[in-house]
Parts: structure tokens; C-alpha cells; sequence
């Protein structure tokens, strides 16, 4: 997940021309990238970049040329986030693409993939699961079930236009379908009754701690990812309420939730007719809560 910056700081005059003159051979060049990536390590660290070198890393592996370089590295040091940046997101293993102004899949919700894996896993000995992806921002939980299942039919949504633009550069090439709208009024009818797996990483932030978040979040990713409303929990409740339409019989909803907020989702859960159960991950600090039908 991102690295939050703690301040700002004008990118370094020997940045610039003369760490990228070219070299007559492999070793001399290996030097220059090695002190190329110091500099810009030192610089990052400056400005409060935690994993520093790996970052200096992932930029020059990036950038297609000096300017472009340090038109990054720039970015970085004013807080945008790193994914947006470089254009991807290392998650569960695979890059998937991320843009400007669209939410970065954060690792903790590697856990819920894999939870949601371990339910549709059975289903793949006799069919294909049917799986949607609501709130789906970048596509990536979606993209990263489809790849543990080897396939499935995909579907995945959300009311951001940059997040269904990005969204159908992950799904797509995986043979699903990527749709513009407000939850499930985003969905083909068709699907109705049908979906085995209904993924659902829905903002459940507060309101009112939107403030508090690192700036890398509330300043670059939109509000409609991360704002939940006055408890943090609007959305899960208008999506709990739905999903018995849309589920298939055996059918579940895995939902991603805060450790303080897993009780009140799980009830939200149950009054909507589930037998929800909490489950988490200490190492990642992630928590969902599985709602499954009766």
C-alpha cells in the first residue's frame, strides 16, 4: 500500500544529465545506475519515504528517459502516490494497473481475495463461479480471484468513471466485463439470481476521519472511495440489503471492514438475512466479514 510522505522537498540539482550520460561498458553503466538510485534514495528518504531504495528502484524502472525521470521523482516528493505514478500496483503477486485519481489496492485486502477464493474453489470442480466486483475501483480484487480460480465469470463495477476506465485494463483482458453505475444498478439483469461471489471492498471510512487519513489517500483517491458516510458503513448497508436478489443459492457476500467497525457489519449482514462470520488477519490487520446465505 502506499508510503505516506511527511513533507515536500525541490528535487536535487545532480538529479539531472549527468547520472544518465551514456557509458562504453556494462560496468561503468551498472555504476551510474547504482549512483542514480542513491541520489534519488537519499532524496526520497529526505522527504520522509520510508522504503527509499525501492522506490528509487521502481522509478528508474519506469522512466523512458532523464526528463521523465525527474518529472516522477517530483510527484513523488509532493505526495502523490507511488502507484499512480509508476501506473501499477503490486497485488497478489501480479502488477495490476492503477491511474491518477483512482483507489490503490491496499494489501491488507489480499485477505479477502483469498477468503473469497477458498469459498468459490469448490464451485470450479463442477462450473465456472460467477463473481461481481462491487465498488470495484481499479478491478484488481476481482482480476486477482479470477487468476487464483485459473477462471471465472467476472463482472465488476463502480460508480467512478476513471475507475471503470482503469478497472477494464485488469478485467478485461481476463474475459470479464467491467460496467459504469451505482452498484447494482450498474449489473446486467441477467445476473440476477446468479452471482456466486459477490466481492465487495466498499468505502467504510467515517466521514468525519476522512481528515486523518495520510495525505497520499485523501488527497489523490476520490472521496467516493473512502467516504462510508456518518459511521463509515452507508454503503455496506445498501449493498447487505441487496444482495439476496443477486446471489445464486449457496451464494456469499465478502466484505471488507475495519477490526472496530467487523461487529456492527456482521450484524448489518444478519439482519439482511446471512449467517455472517468475521474473519481476520493479524499480520496484513485485515478483516471480513462472510456473509453467507441461509
Amino acid at each position: 500500500m502506499p508510503h505516506t510522505l511527511t513533507k515536500t522537498r525541490q528535487i536535487c540539482e545532480p538529479l539531472t544529465c549527468s547520472f544518465f550520460q551514456p557509458h562504453k561498458d556494462s560496468s561503468s553503466a551498472s555504476m551510474a545506475n547504482v549512483t542514480r538510485r542513491a541520489s534519488i534514495a537519499t532524496t526520497l528518504r529526505a522527504a520522509g519515504c520510508v522504503f527509499a531504495e525501492d522506490e528509487a528502484q521502481l522509478l528508474i524502472d519506469a522512466a523512458h528517459h532523464p526528463e521523465q525521470l525527474n518529472r516522477m521523482v517530483d510527484q513523488r516528493l509532493s505526495g502523490q502516490p507511488l502507484e499512480h505514478i509508476v501506473g501499477w500496483a503490486d497485488f497478489c503477486g501480479k502488477r495490476m494497473s492503477v491511474g491518477p485519481g483512482v483507489f490503490v489496492p491496499r494489501r491488507r485486502t489480499e485477505f479477502l481475495v483469498r477468503e473469497a477464493a477458498m469459498i468459490a474453489k469448490p464451485l470450479t470442480a463442477r462450473r465456472r463461479a460467477v463473481v461481481v466486483d462491487l465498488c470495484c475501483g481499479s478491478g484488481a480484487i476481482g482480476a486477482a480471484l479470477n487468476d487464483l480460480l485459473g477462471s471465472c465469470e467476472l463482472h465488476a463495477a463502480d460508480i467512478d468513471p476513471a475507475a471503470v476506465q482503469c478497472a477494464r485494463r485488469n478485467v478485461e483482458p481476463r474475459g470479464g466485463s467491467v460496467h459504469h453505475g451505482d452498484l447494482y444498478g450498474a449489473l446486467p439483469r441477467e445476473l440476477r439470481g446468479k452471482v456466486d461471489i459477490l466481492l465487495a471492498n466498499a468505502p467504510y471510512v467515517p466521514t468525519e476521519s476522512i481528515g486523518m487519513m495520510p495525505p497520499e489517500a485523501r488527497l489523490h483517491e476520490p472521496r467516493v472511495a473512502l467516504d462510508g458516510g456518518a459511521d463509515g458503513l452507508d454503503v455496506q448497508r445498501r449493498i447487505a440489503l441487496g444482495a439476496a436478489q443477486w446471489l445464486g443459492p449457496g451464494g456469499s457476500v465478502v466484505m471488507e471492514t475495519s477490526g472496530q467497525q467487523a461487529l456492527e457489519t456482521a450484524r448489518i449482514l444478519g439482519e439482511a438475512g446471512f449467517i455472517a462470520e468475521v474473519a481476520s488477519d493479524e499480520e496484513l490487520e485485515a478483516t471480513v466479514v462472510i456473509g453467507s446465505s441461509r
